[in-house]
């Protein structure tokens, strides 16, 4: 029995594409600063709204937990409610709202991307 080595052929890496030829648009002109500008806010003001809906729901589920009455002391299947409202409450939770930033922030940047190609 002979081993054989099995290898991808040595391709160069492949550079991604770039849709401007001189550099970034901010560098272009002031136009393009303010763009840039108003990418970065927007992507804040997004990260911001996702962040603190997060947390306003992290917090209602923590006030439920401590003054909902009975619910520490509830079983189902033999697991505590509280466990299950985490687990099964949190957890989609933190899925949705990866899931609606990174979709608004895609938006975001084609917007300023057809922003820029308009320039």
């Amino acid at each position: 029995m002979t081993r054989v080595r099995v290898t991808a052929p040595r391709q160069a890496a492949k550079a991604f594409p770039s849709r401007f030829a001189a550099g970034e648009p901010s560098e272009d002109s002031d136009v393009g600063k303010v763009f840039v500008r108003s990418l970065i806010r927007s992507q804040l003001r997004l990260a911001l709204v996702v962040a603190c809906g997060f947390l306003v729901i992290l917090a209602a589920f923590a006030l439920i937990l401590v003054y909902g009455p009975g619910v520490a002391e509830t079983r189902i299947l033999g697991i505590p409610l509280d466990w299950l409202l985490l687990g099964l409450g949190i957890y989609p939770v933190i899925g949705l709202s990866a899931w609606l930033y990174n979709r608004a922030a895609a938006r975001n940047e084609s917007r300023y991307r057809d922003l820029v190609e308009e320039k």
